[in-house]
């Protein structure tokens, strides 16, 4: 009887220690990813003064997995939106609706060229922390 009360006094500290050392599946998690350094380049003005960009970017993920993926690309995202930003004008960001239009733009490039690489657009928003035209 003391024999078969220790068997269970032992199975039952035991079971616990063993159902929290189960793998818990974790829902994924958002992750932003900020574009360091900030992308700096010209404005397609025209005229005699130079007109410059400065955007801190930010990118949305979904799990560890796509954020890696998305660092193995960093080049080819970052330069997708430096062509984009470089083909802008100030008039065009500087219209009411002008910095959201060039987030969206800025945002389908990052889709697409990612898509091309990977099979899926894997960045599921872009901010910008920072733009300014100067």
């Amino acid at each position: 009887m003391k024999l078969l009360t220790a068997l269970l006094l032992s199975l039952s500290i035991c079971l616990p220690a063993l159902a929290s050392s189960e793998k818990k599946e974790e829902a994924p998690t958002t992750l932003y990813h900020n574009l360091f350094p900030a992308l700096i380049g010209n404005l397609a003005d025209s005229g005699n003064r130079l007109k410059f960009f400065k955007a801190d970017v930010s990118l949305r993920v979904t799990g560890t997995e796509a954020e890696e993926k998305l660092k193995q690309h960093e080049p080819l995202v970052r330069h997708q939106l430096v062509m984009l930003f470089s083909a802008q004008t100030s008039e065009t960001i500087n219209a009411p609706d002008g910095r959201e239009n060039l987030r969206l733009e800025a945002l389908k490039r990052v889709q697409d060229a990612l898509n091309g690489e990977e099979g899926k657009p894997i960045v599921e928003d872009l901010l910008f922390n920072n733009l300014i035209i100067q």
